[in-house]
């Protein structure tokens, strides 16, 4: 592995022969893996021999895909615990570097990665779930048409995260997945049932990290189905619902979001929310509207709230009788960081300052007003210098220069 590292592109020459090497190595210990720092390491470097390899030719993932499919089938099919892990992980490495629609060699594997037994090991859970992120970024439209009913099993493997303190965020990674790539018809029957579950799991046990999950999520799901669709499907669970989820979780926890992309997510949701959601400015949700914007500069100007309530300092015991393989992440089958508004917005402070100039054009007076009056002085402040750099010079501007 550091040999692969240290040399680069200058292995390539010899990855056919390395490959077929490091495959016999793979098939001959899966027979009896004993040497677990051996058998990491043996995974970093097929993964170091696919980066650097497909870096400058994408399509030898093919070569590839050829030389360990065949290897990686044994491992599943003889049910090789201590390597299933690593196999998803390698795989999704593969198939992300597909530029194209997923290979159907990948879509025969599909339905056996809803198998309930593969998720009974929390071992395989980061790794399947990474996989499926996978299949969804790749093939989504290929799930939607040629394997339509596994759809209510992607949902299924969500709901068994969710209900699990442990891998309740893997289970909003998968989630987002799906809301981000999946056709939105395809998803249109379980939208409201998802939000169900999701309330249920906040009235029966709220934790931090599912309440800064759930925000990222409402807020991804503002940015794709829109502003209106998130107040509508609230409203439509139980009437008032929207305002609720706004005065009782949005504003008071957002400060408790962590990570760059998961606030930028966040701080485009909720301009969605002050912006482009009519209800905000005409009916009892308009009293939420200055609220809801002072929180959202406090996202961006005030430093993250990492506090946790003493009673989540309690690690649960899960239920998982027996011995369980751990999680191994391979270093070189890392994914790199997604952002999904980033060919959207840029500068989501800019992108606030002309969202709210082209809503107070729409609305006359109406944002000045509440602005002016409503905003801490501090926080006014701040929003006067995103208008500024927005060169959004406006009477909107001139107004908030006044108050």
């Amino acid at each position: 592995m550091r040999s692969f590292s240290l040399l680069q592109e200058a292995i390539i020459p010899y990855i056919a022969t390395l490959i077929t090497q490091l495959t016999q190595k793979l098939l001959a210990v899966s027979k009896n893996p004993s040497k677990p720092h051996f058998n990491h390491y043996m995974f970093e470097a097929i993964c170091l021999s696919i980066r650097i390899t497909c870096k400058a030719n994408p399509a030898a993932v093919v070569n590839f895909e050829e030389a360990l499919f065949l290897a990686f089938t044994e491992i599943l099919q003889n049910d090789v615990q201590e390597f299933i892990p690593y196999v998803f992980q390698v795989m999704s490495l593969l198939l992300e570097t597909h530029k194209n629609d997923i290979p159907s060699s990948y879509m025969a594997l599909f339905p056996h990665l809803l198998q309930p037994v593969l998720w009974e090991r929390t071992g395989n859970i980061p790794a399947l779930v990474r996989l499926l992120q996978a299949f969804l970024e790749r093939g989504s439209n290929t799930i939607a048409s040629a394997a339509a009913d596994k759809i209510p099993g992607l949902l299924g493997v969500f709901q068994k995260l969710i209900a699990s303190k442990a891998n309740d965020h893997q289970g909003f990674y998968l989630l987002n997945s799906i809301i981000e790539h999946m056709p939105p018809e395809s998803v249109d029957q379980y939208r409201k049932q998802i939000f169900i579950l999701l309330f249920q799991r906040l009235q029966n046990s709220k934790t931090t990290k599912f309440i800064k999950s759930f925000l990222v999520f409402i807020n991804l799901y503002c940015i794709k189905y829109g502003a209106l669709a998130l107040q509508e499907i609230f409203d439509g669970i139980q009437p008032k619902m929207f305002g609720m989820v706004l005065e009782k979780i949005i504003i008071p926890e957002i400060q408790k979001v962590s990570g760059n992309v998961e606030k930028k997510i966040c701080a485009v949701g909720i301009t969605k929310l002050l912006t482009e959601c009519p209800p905000m400015m005409d009916t009892e949700y308009t009293k939420l509207w200055t609220p809801l914007l002072q929180s959202l500069i406090g996202l961006f100007e005030l430093p993250e709230d990492d506090t946790i309530p003493d009673e989540e300092h309690f690690i649960d015991i899960e239920d998982t009788p027996g011995y369980q393989t751990a999680f191994s992440q391979l270093a070189f089958a890392g994914k790199k960081e997604h952002d999904p508004v980033g060919q959207m917005v840029n500068n989501p402070k800019i992108h606030l300052a002309q969202s709210l100039h082209k809503l107070s054009t729409a609305c006359p007076g109406r944002v000045p007003s509440m602005v002016s009056t409503s905003l801490n002085a501090e926080a006014l402040q701040y929003l006067q210098g995103y208008l500024q750099a927005a060169s959004c010079d406006t009477a909107l501007n001139c107004i908030f220069l006044i108050g």
